[in-house]
């Protein structure tokens, strides 16, 4: 970790160390942390060093994408897990005349939050397992911990078959069709929902969802409300991310070493986006959801 990065940064690598830890969830903590050690006297001072801490991730975030590093590829968790906490800051702050009591509110709920994400995922798994029957075949893309712990609930009371699908760009000449062909629904997690009602998730999805629809397979997303974003993509130019690594054949990948496929220039996003027209329904900690209900939902966490 590089010695000049502010310790907000430092308090949100740290706190996603733990596996089990989103990337928004870690954005509140670190936020909350702010608070903590703030020597704030007024909430007008306390908004501003959220509003900087939170530019601050926002910036590294911004800086990882520019260097493809690796470890952290989720801007739009990021940008979630700040729109969210500084406007309940904003709500706490209308609440309260109390600066101090303001304060420690913030710093219990802020707390609150990053214990009850966990039984996020059980309350998930609890409305989304009823949809998987016995014998049924499931494909899934990517990894999600949300859909993993569904699945996960699913398997205690019935007997069903996974599909795992890669997810690297260059490796994915496996049958895609053939594949889905097989199956009798699809579960994806993901990375974040859209004001739409679309989801971004990792590349590969929005093709998978495309031939499940056109092989009439129903298309159902896992996602805690945490990751809901005040983002509205209208194409995948829209897609705010960054690029991996260029490859070459190799699929660990690496630079092109021909001087001819030096002058090719490689994209390989992690990310695409998947309109709301290709999903049946999404299975949230705030119950099932039809893709269009997801506005109403926004509009309550941000008002």
């Amino acid at each position: 970790m590089a010695a000049t990065e502010p310790q907000v940064v430092a308090d949100f690598l740290r706190f996603l160390e733990d596996p089990d830890v989103a990337v928004a969830v870690a954005v509140i903590k670190a936020l909350t942390g702010v608070i903590h050690c703030s020597g704030a006297s007024t909430m007008m001072q306390m908004e501003g060093e959220l509003q900087e801490a939170a530019q601050q991730l926002r910036a590294f975030q911004a800086a990882d994408d520019e260097t493809q590093a690796t470890r952290f590829h989720n801007s739009i968790a990021t940008t979630a897990g700040c729109q969210l906490f500084l406007r309940y800051v904003t709500r706490c702050f209308l609440e309260f005349d109390d600066f101090d009591l303001c304060r420690s509110q913030l710093i219990d709920r802020g707390k609150l939050f990053a214990e009850t994400s966990l039984s996020s995922r059980q309350r998930i798994s609890d409305v989304g397992h009823n949809f998987i029957r016995d014998g049924m075949k499931v494909l899934t893309h990517g990894k999600s911990r949300v859909v993993i712990a569904l699945l996960r609930e699913a398997a205690k009371t019935k007997n069903f078959s996974v599909f795992v699908m890669e997810g690297r760009s260059n490796a994915s000449g496996v049958g895609t069709a053939e594949e889905l062909a097989k199956v009798d629904i699809v579960i994806v997690g993901a990375e974040g929902v859209v004001e739409n009602g679309g989801i971004v998730n990792s590349i590969g999805t929005y093709s998978t969802a495309v031939i499940a629809q056109a092989l009439k397979k129903q298309f159902y997303v896992a996602a805690e409300s945490y990751k809901f974003a005040r983002l509205y993509p209208l194409t995948q130019r829209d897609v705010p991310q960054k690029q991996m690594a260029a490859i070459s054949g190799d699929i660990a990948g690496g630079e092109p070493t021909d001087e001819t496929m030096k002058n090719v220039t490689f994209a390989s996003p992690f990310f695409d986006y998947t309109p709301p027209g290709y999903i049946a329904l999404m299975f949230t900690d705030l119950g099932v959801l039809t893709p269009s209900a997801v506005s109403d939902e926004l509009i309550k966490l941000y008002q």
